[in-house]
């Protein structure tokens, strides 16, 4: 969030403490809003020296002096052209920018004793290579209206003398490169078969002379102007969060560096640090980031020869039959050596279950004997990443792998905090050239806590696909309506965050309001409401800074099947939703099918998967005492205890209601003391009334688009009390469909067309019958 400004004393203060910082630690959408706030002159001489921070900033992130930067540098002048910040600021950015090479290889050679076509295709390689140049040459030149004013104002000395230096060598390199383009364009006019000008080729050769000269100063210049080298250690310290993760890595790297001095100083180690890693974390931490850091640390300590990394999955290792695993593996292997060998979810190599023909531990057994022994041993290093547990699990299912991954070289990737989602969220919509408002900020922040529900949630990836969904979504509007304008190309306001879909497709009415209209359920309603009001008073409280009571509101169903269970379920979760405390406000209805396998070990990850389905809301388990053991083959108590267990994994983000006959619920709770102590709530539902019945009788005829005379109803209730009907409301329900069918073939197939299309009469109800 940026800092709110109210006073020009507050605003300078804020401005010089970020003056103090570096480039990378400021906040480029924070001084974008900033900037917004500063429309109309309000900030004065200070809106000048925000716009050269952004330029800084953008150039930090992007490392390219580009159209955007070079309008934020214009303006920057125009409002503060006597600024030393804003000087040292183009001071910086033109040193960097200029500090690169001028050509990426040597310059062709051309001899007297080349054949005539070989010399034209050299001279027409250096011909591009030059005109290449001073195509750079003249991007550097087109900057000295902002270069040059900076070095009046700048305090710097040593920065202004070495710009000033560079930029000499500038103006020597532009006239070089004329020179050069001109006689090496008038030699080539000379080449015929063996002849060719002398002169000239003097001239050319004379002219090359000379650039090389200037280069090898170029080259001594851009030494003496570079700041210390960046290391990968820079890249690490930039990276968004993970501060556990930096300070271990960052211990490895040092502790690298210092076994390459100690080896140059003669020491012998016996046994050298181990290379290979684990990286474990949830989708979107950062893990192939990480590894590619590390293959950077390993190049540039001299460890390895190459600082590629090969990103493979089981697709790139595992073949179809006998000996393809083993020559994919290899080839795998033989790619990477000289650096690293990514190999993502690395578990997928060795399936729970697999059969005969799968040769996923083929691949293990290859890449184990590679690292270990033959042409590859100590030559390439290994990072598995994937998720915890099942990393865990894989590792100690293959005690030679485990082995060549020492517990010192696991790192663990956490997920990252909204705070850190948001600035990287940020960071996205910036390299797309757009920033946010402060009410895109919170609508942003909304939707990233509505879709953070499980360890599915893909952190870094999922913000992103968030942010480029709002650009997608701000352009089609911006299109359709024809609106182009600045602020339509580079703001993202809270609209653009918006779901239109769930917008178009949200429940109309209330949790509450369609509570109250259900037929009967005195008892269950008032009950609902008081677990809904609980909840209420308890985010009022925290909201205010009180103490306030831990939320359970898992609860127990019980009743008669056909008496609004389910009903009540769909209602209870659209309420907990609309409270603010659960995400999603779905239900997910599950049976003893849905959460029991067959085999050993199987039920346990089959529950668990019902139960990611259901995080955000609610998991309704029907006839839950189902689960109870029948025999001693019998999963179902593992069931229960894998709910137990996730339940409290989860917390309040997941509401489970169990369901079924009274006593039957009793005997299940009462197997298992953690399952007793969730399930404090029991809502009692009582069959209907003969009354409540006839209701919810008119409730279906009317949602079909029919409908019963008064006589008729009276005849239905009366017949419900002679012999009330089991399955309650579901029988309603299937009194109303199988009516209308009766009446379609009485209307269809007999002369008997009393009440035409709409009215169902007496004789269509089965119940009558």
């Amino acid at each position: 969030m940026s800092e709110s400004v109210e006073s020009q004393q507050e605003l300078a203060e804020i401005i010089e403490k970020w003056k103090k910082k570096p480039y990378y630690q400021l906040n480029e959408g924070n001084l974008v809003r900033l900037l917004d706030q500063c429309s109309d002159n309000e900030c004065g001489e200070y809106t000048g020296e925000l716009k050269a921070m952004v330029a800084a900033v953008r150039y930090e992130r992007k490392k390219e002096w580009d159209v955007r930067i070079d309008q934020w540098l214009t303006s920057a002048l125009e409002e503060a052209p006597s600024s030393n910040y804003t000087a040292e600021v183009i001071i910086d950015v033109a040193l960097d920018s200029m500090n690169e090479p001028w050509f990426q290889e040597d310059l062709p050679k051309i001899r007297e004793t080349d054949h005539s076509q070989g010399k034209k295709n050299k001279i027409d390689k250096l011909l591009m290579m030059v005109h290449q140049a001073k195509a750079w040459y003249q991007e550097l030149t087109a900057r000295q209206d902002k270069v040059q004013p900076s070095l009046q104002h700048a305090d710097d000395t040593q920065k202004k003398n070495e710009l000033q230096s560079g930029l000499q060598l500038l103006n020597d390199l532009g006239a070089i490169f004329d020179e050069l383009l001109e006689t090496s364009k008038a030699y080539r006019e000379t080449i015929s078969g063996i002849y060719s000008s002398k002169e000239k080729k003097e001239k050319m050769d004379a002219a090359v002379n000379k650039l090389q000269k200037v280069l090898l100063k170029w080259d001594s210049w851009r030494e003496e102007a570079s700041a210390a080298e960046t290391t990968p250690l820079d890249e690490l310290n930039r990276m968004i969060g993970i501060g556990e993760v930096k300070r271990k890595v960052e211990s490895y790297y040092y502790y690298l560096e210092y076994e390459k001095e100690r080896q140059r100083e003669g020491y012998h180690f016996e046994n050298e640090r181990n290379l290979n890693m684990i990286l474990t974390g949830n989708p979107g931490t950062g893990k192939t980031s990480i590894a590619r850091l590390l293959a950077k640390i390993y190049h540039q300590l001299g460890v390895l020869p190459r600082e590629n990394v090969v990103e493979v999955d089981r697709s790139h290792l595992v073949g179809a039959y006998v000996g393809q695993t083993e020559e994919k593996t290899m080839g795998v292997i033989q790619e990477a050596a000289g650096g690293v060998l990514f190999i993502d979810e690395a578990y997928s190599l060795k399936r729970d279950g697999a059969s005969a023909a799968d040769y996923g531990q083929t691949a293990v057994d290859t890449l184990v004997s590679a690292m270990t022994s033959g042409d590859y041993a100590g030559k390439f290093a290994v990072i598995l990443a994937g998720y915890p547990e099942e990393m865990r699990n894989f590792l100690w299912s293959n005690p030679g792998l485990r082995s060549r991954f020492p517990e010192t070289n696991h790192i663990h990737l956490p997920d990252f905090s909204m705070d850190e989602l948001m600035e990287i969220a940020e960071y996205v919509a910036l390299d797309n050239d757009f920033s946010l408002t402060e009410s895109a900020l919170k609508e942003l922040e909304k939707r990233i806590d509505k879709e953070k529900v499980d360890e599915n949630f893909g952190n870094a990836r999922a913000v992103k696909n968030i942010v480029l969904d709002a650009i997608f979504q701000k352009g089609a509007a911006v299109a359709r309506d024809k609106n182009y304008t600045k602020e339509s190309f580079t703001i993202l306001d809270e609209e653009a965050f918006k779901r239109k879909n769930e917008e178009a497709t949200a429940e109309k009415r209330s949790g509450e309001d369609r509570l109250t209209d259900l037929v009967g359920l005195k008892n269950v309603k008032e009950q609902v409401k008081q677990l809904s009001s609980f909840v209420k008073i308890q985010k009022e409280r925290e909201e205010k800074g009180l103490p306030s009571v831990p939320v359970q509101l898992h609860a127990v169903f019980s009743g008669p099947p056909g008496t609004g269970k389910t009903t009540v379920a769909h209602i209870y979760s659209q309420i907990l939703h609309e409270l603010g405390l659960l995400k999603r406000g779905h239900v997910v209805i599950a049976g003893r099918s849905d959460l029991v396998a067959e085999y050993v070990g199987q039920t346990a990850a089959k529950t668990k998967k019902k139960i990611r389905e259901a995080l955000g809301g609610v998991l309704f388990i029907d006839e839950a005492y189902s689960l109870l053991a029948h025999s001693g083959q019998d999963f179902g108590r593992e069931a229960v205890d894998t709910l137990v267990e996730e339940m409290t994994k989860h917390g309040e983000n997941l509401v489970v209601i169990l369901a079924g006959y009274s006593g039957k619920m009793d005997q299940l709770l009462s197997s298992n003391p953690g399952l007793s102590s969730r399930f404090k709530k029991t809502i009692e539902f009582s069959s209907y009334t003969p009354v409540e019945l006839t209701e919810i009788l008119h409730f279906y005829v009317n949602k079909f688009g029919y409908d019963i005379d008064e006589d008729t109803s009276q005849a239905l209730e009366n017949k419900i009390k002679e012999n009330p009907p089991e399955g309650n409301a579901r029988a309603m329900k299937d009194q109303a469909e199988e009516a209308i069918q009766r009446q379609a073939y009485r209307l269809v197939y007999t002369e008997d067309n009393e009440g035409g299309l709409s009215k169902l009469i007496l004789k269509d109800f089965p119940l009558m019958n």
